[in-house]
């Protein structure tokens, strides 16, 4: 089945790249290309504009209605009764205006030790034409993927406080067209958060903080597939996060904010597959192909996750490489303005993704915006030249008013 539009082709190349492993010997030394692909990769993307402006770092910033992405268990530390968050995401916005990234959370504050919470994500990939095998038009379709979130947080003691997250994935690409014969169906799974989160205020001579830190795993779920027939189903993006952040309050309306992630999947790394002169070797009675170095990549889910830090072939020093950094500062002036930078780092042989972030943001009464700006600097970015932004509800202030 081949799709005319170059929609597709990006979806394709980027999105539906399930099984695409690129070879240890397409780039020599110790600088052999060997990214980490999963289905639906839009689980990863920063949602909002925040965090987004923070180099894509959240997981021990203050607690907001956008914690889920980041952290669930920052919701227990949160200061308001109730709140919710809308944002909005362009997506390839220099090729096309129908791509997007939306998201929408709320939540709840039970009491002084418990919330819940509830995320809608949903990204859509435009409008793309399907073709048939000559080239004949068929049909308009509207591929699209979302994931519905809940969450409960709660404190233990002052300091700490816990989070899990339940996730149900639904990935509708092909629209149940015949590719390669088979026919197509949506892509479901669900998966789980598992999250920790502390923070202490700290004195430091005559200035005073927030000292945090948290720990995210998420989407740790079943493997998914996009055809009834197929046998074989893939990783979905569970991820490691971690980080710290510290806040400087300077004065009684001055405060800085310095915080940083640390990620790293946990999925199987591609290993090298064994090649002579026609190229990758098969074995000849299983039919699959020959694993010269690092492990099978066919394995559970949770054993993915636990050979996730010891299998990739290039031994150690690959195995650090699979590690990305998100930092950034935010400064704010009394409560109500804040000015934001951040930096990702990702090794060029996992990605290659490095960029410089902007953003600002504002509060106002009942009202929150934020805005975010990304600048690549190794390659192009989806998110390049587009400005995000989230609106942010405060129902305390709302109350406040009547």
């Amino acid at each position: 089945m081949k799709r005319s539009s170059l929609f597709l082709l990006i979806f394709l190349a980027g999105i539906m790249s399930l099984r695409a492993q690129l070879t240890y010997d397409q780039l020599g030394g110790k600088d052999k290309l060997n990214t980490i692909t999963t289905a639906v990769p839009f689980l990863m993307i920063a949602p909002d504009a925040r965090g987004g402006a923070l180099g894509d770092a959240g997981v021990s910033t203050s607690p907001d209605a956008n914690s889920m992405h980041w952290n669930p268990a920052k919701y227990a530390f949160v200061d308001k009764q109730m709140g919710f968050s809308l944002s909005f995401s362009p997506w390839l916005r220099k090729l096309v205006n129908d791509i997007y990234l939306g998201y929408l959370t709320g939540y709840y504050k039970i009491d002084d030790r418990q919330t819940v919470a509830m995320s809608l994500r949903y990204f859509s990939l435009g409008e793309i034409l399907f073709t048939d095998e000559i080239g004949n038009p068929l049909n308009y379709y509207s591929p699209y993927e979302f994931a519905l979130d809940g969450t409960y947080a709660r404190k233990f003691s002052e300091k700490w406080s816990g989070g899990v997250a339940a996730r149900f994935i639904y990935s509708n690409l092909t629209q149940g067209q015949f590719v390669g014969g088979s026919e197509s169906s949506a892509g479901i799974s669900v998966a789980a958060d598992v999250s920790i989160y502390y923070q202490n205020d700290i004195e430091m001579g005559a200035i005073d903080g927030v000292f945090a830190w948290g720990l995210n795993i998420s989407n740790i779920g079943t493997k998914i597939s996009y055809s009834q027939t197929n046998i074989e189903k893939d990783f979905i993006p569970t991820n490691f996060r971690i980080g710290p952040s510290l806040k400087i309050n300077i004065d009684e309306y001055n405060s800085m904010t310095f915080t940083l992630d640390i990620n790293k999947l946990l999925v199987p790394t591609p290993p090298y597959y064994l090649r002579d002169e026609n190229g990758p070797v098969t074995d000849t009675v299983t039919g699959e192909l020959i694993i010269a170095k690092g492990m099978d990549p066919n394995v559970s889910v949770v054993q993915g996750m636990i050979q996730s830090w010891y299998d990739a072939p290039g031994g150690f020093s690959e195995e650090m490489r699979e590690f990305s950094f998100a930092g950034g500062i935010e400064y704010w002036y009394n409560n109500i303005f804040s000015i934001r930078g951040g930096f990702f780092y990702e090794d060029k042989t996992k990605g290659n993704r490095k960029f410089f972030t902007l953003g600002a943001g504002l509060k106002y009464n009942v009202f929150g915006l934020d805005f975010a700006y990304l600048i690549p600097l190794e390659q192009h970015n989806p998110l390049e030249n587009t400005l995000r932004f989230s609106l942010l509800f405060d129902f305390d202030a709302f109350k406040g008013q009547n």
